[in-house]
């Protein structure tokens, strides 16, 4: 099963991408700008993107470069436009795009380049984890293990704990989880720093070295083992 996130704000394409993918197995979800397909995007877990140049709110290159570099975000991501100048596809794959279509284009060989973006990510990571260190995640269900031990998340600790590894070892910034959680409206205090200190009490205080460090003044990072785990 296939979870595609179209991101585009032509109903009608729209309209056509659900009566193809959905009879072929897939499981799609949708944005209309792309501020919302960024949130969509950095709160769920998708095999692939299909990401509209052309979008209000946030344009599709701008949410790519913001996906890939402040969020760390590896999800295949195939570039849909109207345009077809060498300079904007150059620029796609730059800030990160894996493929590039031209409108108006075939349903199948869209199918086709979905599928071999999906069979090369599967290849660089294996399906459904991630990794770091002695500490496992399971990208679709809130759960994680270490060292053998089942590790149950809240939905909030499971996505921050997921940007997280898809960062590290680089630092996160604050504001870059605020936006994961809350979007453009973040809660005034310290709840980020509450499911942060949640988010060791689970994955840190029960072992013998501690893998989320504190950057001051920036944000977080996962390190490798060797400092005593807070008590």
């Amino acid at each position: 099963m296939t979870r595609l996130l179209i991101i585009e704000d032509n109903p009608e394409l729209v309209a056509n991408l659900y009566g193809f993918f959905e009879p072929l197995g897939y499981v799609l979800d949708d944005a209309r700008n792309g501020a919302t397909g960024l949130r969509m995007a950095t709160e769920n877990d998708y095999d692939a993107i299909l990401l509209d140049l052309m979008l209000p709110r946030l344009d599709g290159m701008t949410l790519c470069r913001k996906l890939r570099q402040e969020f760390q975000n590896p999800v295949p991501v195939l570039m849909l436009t109207a345009r077809d100048p060498v300079e904007d596809r150059v620029q796609g794959f730059e800030l990160g795009a894996d493929d590039y279509l031209v409108k108006p284009f075939s349903l199948i060989e869209l199918d086709a380049r979905i599928k071999a973006l999906v069979r090369r990510a599967q290849g660089r990571q294996v399906q459904g984890t991630l990794t770091w260190e002695d500490l496992k995640v399971d990208t679709r269900v809130p759960q994680a293990w270490r060292q053998g031990q089942t590790i149950n998340l809240t939905p909030s600790t499971h996505k921050l704990l997921l940007c997280l590894m898809r960062a590290a070892p680089a630092v996160v910034r604050k504001q870059e989880m605020e936006y994961l959680l809350w979007g453009d409206d973040p809660p005034e205090g310290g709840a980020l720093r509450t499911h942060i200190h949640e988010l060791r009490q689970h994955t840190d205080k029960d072992f013998t070295s501690a893998l989320i460090e504190t950057v001051h003044g920036i944000g977080w990072r996962l390190c490798q083992p060797g400092k005593t785990a807070p008590q």
